[in-house]
């Protein structure tokens, strides 16, 4: 699956147009290497992002079949770091 499908399907994300954006400023990164909206995903993978003033740091512990509803999206990826940005 794409990084802006699942950062999407999985509620961490509002629209993938959000992440395609963010891909194209280099905000996002899968397993430390600058991602671009069409790369794809893998379980086991680590997914780092900046976005909305917070860096966010996950592990992609399962692939989605199908829509995923917001309560059950925590179960497909584990949270490692989720920091606020402080802009100066």
């Amino acid at each position: 699956m794409r990084i802006d499908q699942i950062l999407n399907k999985l509620c961490l994300v509002k629209t993938r147009s959000i992440v395609k954006k963010a891909c194209d400023l280099n905000l996002v990164k899968i397993n430390s290497r600058i991602a671009k909206a069409s790369n794809k995903v893998q379980t086991n993978d680590i997914i780092e992002y900046n976005l909305n003033s917070y860096f966010t740091k996950i592990k992609l512990l399962e692939i989605p079949q199908g829509n995923v509803s917001k309560s059950s999206a925590p179960k497909f990826y584990e949270l490692i770091e989720r920091e606020r940005i402080i802009d100066n």
